[in-house]
């Protein structure tokens, strides 16, 4: 594999871990990914329930939240270190601001258009910007918006096809159409990438993700021309992911069928492994009486079926009676917990395979 160079970073492996909230992916993970050689990612999303000892307040329990995480996760590797930001979370600009302050080496962020990212910047801020987009047409848009406001391309993009865990940028209709296959639409991306930087003068790497769980899946979308790969669904399940055991054991007990698409409250489709309590919100039997932490700037409690907040933080627990767990298309595919290491040196070993296979050796 080759190294992935973002600015004045230089990851030895091409793998941007997933930043996946409510607590999943925090500096535990995080720092195992960084430590074995690529991009390891903490969620701000969620931060605010999961520090609310520290504070009632779920925007000041969600500043301090961070802080520490990036602090845990510094303590333990002196690899790279980013922060995932969602558009649509309603403290976006706190976590920015914060991530920035404490000197993050990478945002990515998503969840909608990051057209304001670089404006958060300060003269002698060192964190790089990588908006996550979901096509060629929302990078143009995106990277016109940022140099004509502010001058500045982005450092890397993430463009995030179809197969991807969570929230998708994806109508339903487009999740089954092949013309928006990762494969179709990541040359489109970088052929966008590539007027951008010369514009700008500065190289935009392209890291693709959704779907992406072999070594031989990196081979196949780095000869595309991707530099890099994002992975969320085969980093749960690792030793070192922050979520619970038993949200693990949902990975490793799932069947292909039990891999579905629901409707999120906060008015995207997003991919989950089937459960109960998923069976109950079909059967209309849950209903939030209000929205404690105003979380998402989209969430309509009126007409929410459930907090999504408290769904994924119970899931995160363990408490999945009470929430589900978010994962990618393959998540079905997982058998068995390893160390970070141990994946990572897997992938690597695939992908060898896969370059001796061709040259027939």
């Amino acid at each position: 594999m080759k190294t992935l160079k973002i600015g004045d970073l230089l990851a030895q492996v091409p793998i941007v871990q997933g930043g996946m909230g409510v607590g999943v992916s925090l500096s535990g993970l995080a720092s195992a990914v960084a430590d074995a050689g690529g991009v390891g990612v903490i969620s701000s999303a969620g931060l605010g329930v999961i520090y609310r000892d520290y504070s009632s307040d779920y925007d000041e329990a969600s500043i301090h939240g961070l802080k520490e995480e990036l602090r845990k996760a510094r303590e333990i590797t002196k690899g790279i270190i980013g922060v995932n930001v969602m558009v649509a979370m309603s403290n976006f600009a706190d976590m920015v601001k914060t991530a920035i302050a404490e000197k993050a080496d990478i945002i990515f962020s998503g969840a909608g258009l990051p057209l304001n990212l670089p404006s958060f910047l300060k003269s002698d801020s060192t964190t790089k910007l990588a908006p996550i987009v979901s096509s060629a047409r929302a990078l143009k848009v995106l990277c016109r918006r940022w140099m004509e406001e502010y001058g500045y391309a982005p450092d890397a993009v993430v463009i995030e096809g179809p197969k991807a865990g969570g929230h998708l940028g994806y109508s339903n209709e487009q999740l089954g159409d092949s013309n928006f296959a990762l494969e179709r639409i990541v040359p489109e991306v970088v052929a966008v990438a590539r007027e951008a930087e010369q514009r700008a003068g500065k190289h935009i790497p392209v890291i693709a993700g959704g779907g992406i769980y072999t070594g031989e899946d990196i081979y196949n979308i780095t000869s595309l021309g991707a530099e890099g790969v994002q992975m969320g669904t085969r980093f749960v399940t690792t030793e070192e992911c922050d979520a619970s055991e038993t949200f693990k054991q949902s990975y490793i007990r799932a069947r292909k069928e039990d891999i579905e698409i629901i409707q999120s409250p906060v008015g995207m489709p997003g991919r989950a492994i089937h459960n109960s309590f998923l069976e109950k919100v079909k059967a209309g039997l849950k209903r939030p009486n209000a929205c404690p932490f105003n979380c998402i700037k989209t969430c309509d409690v009126t007409r929410s079926p459930y907090c999504i907040m408290l769904a994924l933080y119970n899931a995160f627990r363990g408490k999945l009676e009470n929430g589900y767990a978010f994962c990618g298309s393959n998540a079905w595919r997982a058998d068995k917990i390893v160390s970070v290491r141990e994946l990572i040196d897997t992938l690597k070993g695939e992908f060898d395979r896969k370059i001796a296979s061709l040259k027939g050796v």
